[in-house]
Parts: C-alpha cells; structure tokens; sequence
C-alpha cells in the first residue's frame, strides 16, 4: 500500500509542494517552490499549482525510469493530493482571503482544484496543515489532549488538534485581548511596525497565551511561523503554566499536513 501523497502550500507571496512520505513524515522529492502569481488571483494560482504538481509527478517519472528509487519503489502516480491555503475553509470554499485576492471569497475553490488537476484533492487552511504537521511529525507527536499551535507573521494563525483530531478554521488570532484583536498587537508584523524590543514583544505575547492559557487550558503551545527560529529571544520571557516551545517544520509544514490530511482521507 503506498504511503505517499502530495501536499502543496500556498502563500501570499510563494506556492511550495512536494511528495512526501506521510509515514515518515519526509520529503521523497525535492521541494518545488514558484511565486504566487501578481494579484493572486484564482485562475493563476490554480495554474501554478497544476505545474508544480506536474513537475514533482514528471520527476519521479524520471527517477523510476533511471532505477533511482526516489519514492523508495513507490508508484506516486495516483498519489492523493493536499492543498492548503490561506483562508477560512468550510466545505471546500474559501470563506476569507488573506494576501491574495478577494476574489477568493465565497469561492467553490476545491472544486476549482479539482478540475483542473483532475483528481479529488483535500483543501484546507494553512494554520491548520502547519498544526497537523507538527502533531504527526513535529513538536507535538506523541502528545495527547489538547495542542494549540499559532503561526506569529503578518497576523496570527491558529489550530486546534485534540488527541490527534483536528478541529478546524480555529481564528484565534482575532481575540480581543485588552480591547483589541490580538494579531494587531501580537503579530510579528506588530513587533516590527512598532518596532519593540524583544522584551516589549513579549509582554504582549504574554497577554495573548495567558488568554488562550485560561480559555483552552491546553497540553501544549507550538509556536511557528519564520520568526520561531529566533524562539530564544522571546519563549523564554514568557510566564506560563503550559509549556510552550517552537515548531519543527517551519518551511514544510503546510506541505507536510496537507500530504498527510489527504492521505488519511
């Protein structure tokens, strides 16, 4: 039975996919990274994700056809597919739209996918891939209960798995914490607009888990997002009964839990 699936990660400003073994938890192809199309507009974005799916399909073509065993003898022609993307999911639309083109609201978007891939593929929001990803391969595996995991960026993405399930579109970097949304306080783009200290970042950040602390009570806080490379300037001056610690799969965790949510499906 074949382990693999494809899983691809739309950004704002790039689309990165790759194949992945969702067993292991590693990548099988090497990672194919394109810009988002100016504007992001559905159609194009829709188009560069059919080339980048083409390109991983057509490599490990190559590669089987050379001996190579890149997809460790694996036929990763059927392999099922996983997109996640920056929006509010229900039902295959996309509620929101975040950095790419309003005309992603309302959208039929994974049909849209579908379509034009010619496969059914599995659609869901990029927080929520991220948060799988880290309890399948990353941070939180093995753990049980609640894990809340928050991307800290241009806002702040969140997600919600309980005992491995995944309780999706979970917006919880819109909080009001001390009468505002938390992301406009929180957020690293918050930290850089301001341009706070470390120290003054984290006293924010404070604020905001301390709330997410009292209304989930969670086993663990997983903190991505690209500044959580810098985790030790700023995990450490936070005060909470929760342990917190920094995400694994920073650059590949959308693709990573978009593969692995599509193979379970």
């Amino acid at each position: 039975m074949s382990t693999l699936a494809i899983g691809i990660d739309i950004g704002g400003t790039g689309i990165k996919g790759a194949l992945v073994d969702v067993d292991s938890g590693e990548l099988v192809s090497p990672r194919i990274k394109k810009p988002t199309p100016s504007g992001g507009e559905p159609q194009a974005i829709v188009e560069t994700t059919a080339e980048i799916v083409e390109e991983i399909l057509a490599g490990q073509n190559e590669g089987a056809g050379q001996g190579s065993g890149t997809a460790q003898g694996q036929d990763a022609s059927a392999a099922p597919v996983g997109v996640c993307f920056p929006a509010i999911v229900i039902d295959g639309k996309t509620m929101s739209a975040a950095n790419v083109s309003k005309k992603w609201v309302g959208l039929e978007a994974e049909q849209l996918f579908e379509k034009r891939l010619g496969r059914d593929i599995h659609f869901v929001n990029d927080a929520d891939a991220a948060g799988v990803a880290e309890v399948r391969f990353g941070a939180a595996k093995g753990r049980h209960g609640l894990v809340l995991l928050t991307t800290l960026g241009t806002g702040i993405g969140s997600a919600l798995i309980y005992d491995g399930v995944l309780v999706p579109n979970a917006e919880l970097g819109h909080i009001e914490v001390d009468g505002k949304d938390a992301e406009k306080r929180a957020s690293y783009a918050a930290k850089e607009r301001g341009r706070l200290s470390w120290m003054r970042w984290a006293a924010r950040l404070q604020r905001y888990y301390a709330q997410l602390e009292f209304l989930f009570s969670p086993e663990l806080f997983i903190v991505g997002g690209g500044v959580s490379k810098s985790w030790q300037e700023f995990l450490p001056l936070l005060s909470l009964r929760t342990p917190i610690v920094p995400a694994e799969h920073r650059n590949n965790a959308g693709i990573l839990g978009a593969a692995a949510l599509a193979a379970r499906r």
